[in-house]
C-alpha cells in the first residue's frame, strides 16, 4: 500500500504561502523556494491573514488551487487553517508557528481527526520544514538545499535537520529528502518511513528520534522499511528519560532507553550513539552492501596503523581475516617478500599505487575475507592522491564488470587532503579519518546484515506441549480486581505462574505460628529446611523490613521466626496490614544461576519482557536486556544472549550447562501471558533458578490494574507489536457441504505457501502479481508470511479432510488505518466453487472490525471473474485513468454496512 496522500506534500507542482504581510518567516521561506530552483507555480503571500486579534484565512484570493499550502501563523489558528484549506480543495499543508500565543493550540486528537476527516496531510507545526533536492524544493528555514543523492533524513529536531544540510556539504553527500516532522500534528516518522522505503532514489534512511507517539504504527512502518533498505537511528535523551516509578526489580531495569533499544532492534533499525556515528554510518551503509560475514582484511603501508585497527576490530566483535598460503604466495610475488605476517597485509612505506593495486585485486578475489580496509599514511615517498586514484579506479572497474563488485572496501587516508577524500568519495568508497572509525563502519555493515537476517528468519511454531490455562489466570486476576487490589498475593502469584506452566517452589500462607508450623512440618520431617517471608500486600520489598528468614530447621524455630517477622514488620511499617507469613521449602541448588524474568508496561511501547541476572542486588549488577513481545524461541534466545549472565548458562569447570531452551521457553510463556492478560502492570520473578534440571521460581510479585487501550484495532490493544490474532481462526462453510478452516498466516507457513504456488497456474499468477512470476525467493516469501498483523493481514484457507492449503486473501491498510488494499489467490483447480467468495467476505468482515472505511484493489481488465465478484460484493469498478488495462475497485465499508 502506498503512503497516504504524501505525494503532493513532498513533490508538489504548485505552492501557496499564506502569512501576514512582511512576516520574516514567510519571506525566508519564499526566498528558499525560489532560490532552490522550484519550477512549479508559487502563489502570493495573502496579506490579511493576521489582523490584530481577528484572524481570517482567505484562500479564495488564490487564482488556483495549490497542491500544497504553507501557512505561517500562530498556534491557535491551526484548526481554522486546516478547515479553510480543505474548503478550498487543498489536500496538503505545512504549518509554521510564529510568536507566542497565550491561548495556544496543543496537538490534540481532535485536531488530528479534523485533518483526517478532510483527508488533509499536515506537516508540523514547529518544524524546520522539508528539503527535496530532486524536486528542487526547499520549504524550510535551512540555509541551503543539499545536492541530490540517495540518503533520506527524517528528524524530530529542526536543528539536527539543519546540521545534516551542513554536513552534507562538507562530505559531498547527497539526499533524496530531508523532512523535519515538528510536533507531528499529522505526518509523523512512520508516514515518512513508508514513503522513503518505497522511494527508488533512497538507498538508506536516517532517523533522529526524541519520542515516538504511535508505537504500533512506527514499529509496523520501520519493520517494513528495514526489509527494503538500511534504517539508522539516533535517539536523544538516553539518560534524561531513565527515571521512572517502578515497584518491582523488573520495572526498575526496564528504563525507557532500554525499551527504545529493544524496539529498534525488533524493527531492524541500526541504532547509533551520536551524530558523528550517524554521519559515518550513513556514509558506509549508503555506499556499500552488507558483507557476507565479519572477516575483515587489512591492507596498509604502516603496520602501527593496522595494529590499532585490529585492536578496535576485536573490541567490537569483528574477526581479522586469515590470509591463506595461496594468497600469501600471490602477494609475495609482487612484493618481493611475504607481506602478510600475522594476517596483516603490510606492503611497506615505499609502496606505490601499483603495489596497492596488485594487493587489492588479490584480496578482492580471496574468498577468505568478507570486506577489505585499505589504510594509507601519506609520506614523501609516494603521493597519496595517486594511490587514492588507483584504488578508486579499480573499484569502479570492478563494479562495471560485476566481477567481485559486491565485496565492501573501506578506506583510511591519514592526513589526506580534501581532494583525496573527494576522489575516494567520487568512487563511492567510504573513507574515514582514523582506522577506528573505519572499523566501526565495517561493524555497522555486519550489524545491519544481522538485523536483516533476523527479519527474514522463519521462527518455529510455539512448542506444542504448552497449553496455558488462560481462563484460570483471568479468574485469579478478576477476583483481585473485584477486591480493588493492586497486587496479587503470593498464593495467587504461584497459581498464576502454574497456569502458564512456570514451575514455582510450593508456597503456603499462614496467619499465625500454629498454621506456619502445620505447613512446615512435612518439609522438616523429610530433612528439609524452610524459608519464612512476611506476608503483607503493603510491604512490596520484604528485604527492606528484614522480612525474610532462611534455613529454619525445626518447628520451634518456625514458631519463633513467625514472631520475629511479625514484630519486625510492625516496627518498620506500623501502617501496613500484615496477613501473616509465607512458608516455602528452602531450595539449595549449588550450581544453579539466579535469574530475573519479568513483564513491565512501558508508556510508549506497552508490555516489555525483562531478562537478566537476578538476586537481591539486581539493580546494582544491572545485567539486563529487554524485548518487545510477542516472543518466539529465537527472539527469546536473542534476548538472553544480550546479557553477561548468558555466558554463565553454558557449562564451565564442574558446572553443567542450563537445560537447553528452558529459560527461553519460560520467556516465551511470559510473552504469551503479556498478550493474554493486559491487566498485568508489572510482573517480577526474582530469583528464578536455572540449572541442568530446568527452571524453578522462588519468588514472584504481580501488580495489576485496568487494561490500557493504547492502540486501535482488535486483539490486545496495548502491544506495540501485535501478537498472532487467534480470534480470527474459524471454520467457514463454502457451498453446501464444504467446510474450510481459515486462520491468519504464520511465519512457519512459508513451505506451505511455496507448495501452494506450484498448484497455481502461470496465468493465475500473472493475473495476481501482474507479471509471470516463476521463482519466489525466500526474501519475497518472508514478506508474504511474516506479517506484523498491525497494518497487514493474510488469511490462509485449509481443506478440512486433507489439511491442504487452498487459497490466500490479504489486506494491507494505509498508514492512518482508513483504507485497505486487498489481493486474493486461489488454487487454480478450485476456482468456481465459492472459495473466493468466502475469503472475500471474511476479508471484508476483518476490515470492518479494524475500523477501516474502505477497501480497494486493482484488477486486470481481463480478469472478468474477479471483477464480476467485486460487483456482486458491492465494489465500485472504474478504469484506471493512467493504465486502461487495469480496473480500480473500491468498497465503501461505511455506506455498505
Amino acid at each position: 500500500m502506498s503512503p497516504y496522500n504524501l505525494d503532493k506534500l513532498l513533490a508538489p507542482t504548485s505552492i501557496a504561502i499564506v502569512a501576514a504581510a512582511g512576516e520574516p518567516v514567510a519571506d525566508a521561506l519564499l526566498r528558499n523556494i525560489k532560490g532552490g530552483g522550484f519550477t512549479g507555480r508559487v502563489g502570493p503571500v495573502v496579506s490579511d491573514v493576521l489582523l490584530s486579534g481577528n484572524y481570517t484565512f482567505r484562500f479564495d484570493q488564490l487564482e488556483f488551487v495549490p497542491d500544497l499550502v504553507v501557512v505561517v501563523s500562530i498556534a491557535s489558528q491551526m484548526r481554522d487553517a486546516i478547515e479553510a484549506a480543505a474548503r478550498a480543495g487543498v489536500s496538503t499543508m505545512i504549518f509554521f508557528t510564529v510568536r507566542s500565543d497565550t491561548d495556544g493550540c496543543p496537538i490534540t486528537e481532535e485536531l488530528r481527526t479534523i485533518a483526517r476527516q478532510h483527508r488533509m496531510r499536515v506537516l508540523g507545526p514547529d518544524g524546520l520544514g522539508l528539503l527535496m533536492p530532486y524536486a528542487k524544493l526547499s520549504i524550510s528555514l535551512a540555509t541551503a538545499l543539499p545536492r541530490a543523492g540517495d540518503l533520506a533524513m527524517i528528524s524530530q529536531s529542526g536543528a539536527i535537520a539543519a546540521g545534516m544540510v551542513g554536513w552534507s556539504r562538507l562530505r559531498d553527500v547527497g539526499f533524496s529528502g530531508i523532512v523535519c516532522v515538528g510536533d507531528e500534528l499529522d505526518v509523523d516518522v512512520a508516514d515518512l518511513l513508508d514513503h522513503f522505503a518505497l522511494d527508488p532514489r533512497t538507498k538508506a534512511i536516517l532517523l533522529y528520534v526524541e519520542e515516538i507517539s504511535d508505537a504500533r504504527k512506527f514499529m509496523s512502518a520501520a519493520r517494513a522499511a528495514s526489509r527494503l533498505k538500511p534504517v539508522i537511528a539516533i535517539k536523544a535523551g538516553r539518560r534524561m528519560d531513565q527515571v521512572r516509578r517502578a515497584d518491582t526489580h523488573a520495572g526498575l531495569l526496564a528504563d525507557a532507553d532500554a525499551v527504545y533499544e529493544a524496539a529498534f532492534a525488533r524493527a531492524g533499525i541500526l541504532r547509533v550513539a551520536d551524530l558523528r556515528e550517524l554521519f559515518d554510518c550513513a556514509e558506509t551503509l549508503g555506499r556499500l552492501g552488507s558483507p557476507t560475514g565479519r572477516r575483515l582484511a587489512i591492507l596498509t603501508n604502516g603496520g602501527g596503523l593496522a595494529a590499532l585497527a585490529v585492536d578496535r576490530l576485536m573490541e567490537l566483535g569483528g574477526v581479522l581475516a586469515e590470509i591463506s598460503e595461496e594468497t600469501s604466495s600471490a602477494l609475495a610475488r609482487f612484493a618481493g617478500r611475504n607481506p602478510a605476517a600475522q594476517n596483516l597485509v603490510d606492503i611497506g612505506d615505499h609502496a606505490g599505487a601499483e603495489k596497492y593495486a596488485a594487493a587489492l585485486e588479490i584480496l578482492i578475489d580471496d574468498p577468505n575475507n568478507d570486506a577489505i580496509l585499505v589504510l594509507n599514511v601519506d609520506t614523501a615517498l609516494v603521493p597519496a592522491d595517486e594511490v587514492a586514484k588507483t584504488v578508486g579506479r579499480i573499484l569502479v572497474e570492478r563494479r562495471k564488470s560485476g566481477y567481485g563488485s559486491t565485496k565492501p572496501v573501506l578506506a583510511v587516508w591519514i592526513g589526506a587532503s580534501p581532494s583525496v577524500r573527494a576522489r575516494l568519495s567520487g568512487a563511492k568508497v567510504p573513507n574515514y579519518p582514523t582506522g577506528s572509525d573505519a572499523v566501526r563502519g565495517f561493524m555497522h555493515l555486519v550489524q545491519h546484515r544481522a538485523l536483516v537476517e533476523k527479519l527474514a528468519q522463519v521462527p518455529p511454531a510455539i512448542f506444542k506441549d504448552f497449553e496455558p490455562k488462560i481462563e484460570t489466570a483471568k479468574t485469579i486476576i478478576a477476583m483481585a480486581r473485584k477486591e480493588r487490589r493492586d497486587w496479587l498475593d503470593p498464593i495467587e502469584v504461584r497459581c498464576l505462574l502454574e497456569a502458564y506452566e512456570i514451575p514455582m517452589v510450593p508456597t503456603f500462607a499462614a496467619s499465625d505460628e500454629q498454621e506456619a508450623a502445620h505447613y512446615a512440618a512435612p518439609i522438616i520431617e523429610r530433612g528439609g529446611t524452610v524459608v519464612l517471608k512476611i506476608h503483607s500486600r503493603d510491604i512490596i520489598h520484604k528485604s527492606e523490613v528484614g522480612g525474610v528468614l532462611l534455613n529454619i530447621a525445626s518447628i520451634d524455630s518456625v514458631k519463633a521466626a513467625v514472631s520475629i517477622l511479625l514484630g519486625r514488620a510492625r516496627a518498620c511499617r506500623p501502617d501496613a496490614v500484615v496477613s501473616g507469613v509465607i512458608i516455602q521449602e528452602m531450595i539449595v541448588r549449588q550450581k544453579s544461576r539466579e535469574l530475573i524474568l519479568g513483564i513491565v508496561q512501558d508508556q510508549t511501547f506497552g508490555p516489555v519482557i525483562v531478562f537478566g541476572r537476578g538476586g537481591t542486588a539486581v539493580e546494582v549488577i544491572d545485567d539486563k536486556a529487554v524485548a518487545l513481545p510477542p516472543l518466539d524461541l529465537p527472539l527469546a534466545r536473542d534476548l538472553i544472549g544480550r546479557t553477561r549472565v548468558a555466558r554463565l548458562m553454558d557449562a564451565y569447570r564442574d558446572v553443567p550447562e542450563v537445560a537447553p531452551n528452558e529459560v527461553a521457553k519460560t520467556l516465551v510463556k511470559l510473552s504469551q501471558m503479556a498478550a493474554d492478560l493486559p491487566d498485568i502492570r508489572e510482573l517480577d520473578i526474582n530469583p528464578i533458578l536455572a540449572d541442568e534440571r530446568g527452571v524453578l521460581a522462588l519468588d514472584g510479585r504481580v501488580s495489576i490494574g485496568p487494561p490500557q487501550k493504547v492502540f486501535a484495532g482488535s486483539g490486545p490493544t496495548n502491544m506495540a507489536v501485535r501478537p498472532y490474532p487467534s480470534l480470527w481462526e474459524r471454520w467457514i462453510e463454502v457451498g453446501e457441504h464444504w467446510r474450510i478452516f481459515v486462520r491468519p498466516i504464520r511465519p512457519d507457513d512459508e513451505p506451505l505457501i511455496q507448495d501452494f504456488l506450484t498448484k497455481v497456474s502461470s496465468e493465475d499468477r500473472r493475473l495476481r502479481f501482474f507479471a509471470p512470476m516463476k521463482h519466489f525467493s525466500h526474501e519475497f516469501m518472508a514478506r508474504l508470511t511474516q506479517l506484523d498483523y498491525s497494518r497487514a493481514m493474510a488469511f490462509v484457507a485449509f481443506e478440512e479432510s486433507t489439511n491442504e492449503l487452498l487459497g490466500v486473501v490479504r489486506i494491507h491498510s494505509d498508514s492512518v488505518y482508513e483504507s485497505g488494499e486487498y489481493a486474493i489467490l486461489l488454487r487454480s483447480d478450485l476456482k468456481g466453487r465459492g472459495l473466493g467468495w468466502g475469503l472475500m467476505k471474511l476479508m471484508i468482515e476483518y476490515a470492518r472490525g479494524e475500523g477501516l472505511r474502505r477497501v480497494s484493489g486493482q484488477v486486470l481488465q481481463e480478469n472478468t471473474t474477479m471483477l464480476a465478484m467485486c460487483r456482486r460484493l458491492g465494489f465500485q469498478v472504474t478504469t484506471d485513468p493512467d493504465e486502461p488495462s487495469i480496473c480500480n475497485v473500491e468498497l465503501n465499508l461505511v455506506d455498505s454496512q
